[in-house]
């Protein structure tokens, strides 16, 4: 698989439940090859391995997967920390068979960075800052998604 990393996220530590009192280490990033599909890759191992494999690119590079497993996603329980993505399917990588290679900026397919810019939203399924001024009394309690951009960062 050939994409280009439009999100990823931290590494982190859980007790593993086979072997009591060491832990294994996860982290997942979003890579998408078209306008239409991306997909959630989710990396669990060692944790010299996963710092190893997450601190080898960043968002916005483009990257190929080797031999990963493909696994069906239970929905509510994998969008719930992960992006929703059109796919009924997400990729795992194996610290034994699987292979993330980055590519530098000189090889990168031009259509594919062109991607990273794209929502990953339906553009109908937004609401503005001005919806939500307008009608936050009927929109309390509710999960919305927001299209906003940044007109400044200050402390």
């Amino acid at each position: 698989v050939i994409g280009v990393v439009i999100g990823k996220t931290d590494v982190r530590g859980f007790p593993d439940r086979k072997n009591i009192g060491s832990e294994r280490y996860t982290f997942s990033f979003t890579i998408r090859d078209s306008p239409a599909y991306f997909i959630n890759v989710n990396s669990w191992g060692r944790e010299e391995y996963i710092r190893s494999l997450s601190e080898s690119f960043r968002v916005g590079d483009c990257v190929t997967i080797e031999n990963p497993l493909i696994q069906s996603k239970e929905a509510e329980r994998e969008e719930k920390f992960n992006p929703v993505t059109p796919s009924c399917y997400k990729l795992i990588l194996s610290e034994n068979h699987s292979v993330v290679r980055t590519f530098s900026c000189y090889e990168m397919d031009t259509k594919l960075l062109s991607l990273l810019h794209l929502p990953v939203k339906d553009p109908q399924d937004y609401y503005s800052l001005g919806d939500i001024t307008a009608n936050g009394q009927s929109l309390d309690g509710r999960i919305l998604n927001l299209l906003a951009a940044v007109m400044s960062v200050s402390s």
